[in-house]
């Protein structure tokens, strides 16, 4: 097989109910907590579980003669991006912002998991429209919606990257 197949290169962020259950140890806390804020935690496991289907069916989606990885977002900065990489974040839009800074030119294709919850002004294709939108965008064949990156150079030679904006304030 060449080397030179396309790579899909899939991005997300832990769900609401991966983040609980690991600040509080065990689901029954978790549940606990919630509760003690008049929250359900089946509705937070609905939602980890439609998000998994979502990102099973864009995963899916992918032409059998593609390879794939997927990154979570805090492993962002260790990760590698290839020139020719199709970068696929499945989540809200501060995914995009976050992912943005660490790529050089690869096409995005921002997929919303959940268009009843996020409005999706990043991530605006849904997951069946990807699998076409994949080989589009290696062959070309899609519009390209550039986006500004921004650049910011603290006192102390540190520099921010962002996408779009740069809050500038006190912490």
């Amino acid at each position: 097989m060449a080397a030179n197949r396309p790579r899909a290169v899939f991005v997300t962020r832990e769900t609401d109910y991966e983040l609980l259950v690991a600040r509080h140890a065990t689901r029954d806390q978790a549940r606990f907590f919630l509760q003690t804020r008049g929250q359900r935690l089946e509705d937070v496991e609905v939602r980890h579980d439609n998000f998994h289907a979502v990102l099973g069916a864009a995963r899916a989606s992918v032409p059998a003669d593609w390879r794939q990885t997927l990154v979570k977002r805090a492993h962002l900065d260790r990760f590698l991006f290839a020139a020719d990489d199709v970068v696929v974040p499945v989540g809200q839009d501060g995914l995009v912002a976050n992912v943005a800074k660490y790529l050089d030119g690869q096409p995005v294709l921002g997929v919303n998991p959940a268009p009843d919850l996020y409005d999706g002004v990043l991530v605006r294709i849904g997951v069946g429209r990807l699998g076409k939108l994949l080989a589009a965008s290696i062959a070309g064949n899609v519009g390209i919606e550039a986006r500004t990156m921004v650049q910011a150079e603290l006192d102390g030679g540190e520099t921010l990257l962002a996408l779009n904006e740069i809050f500038v304030g006190h912490r």
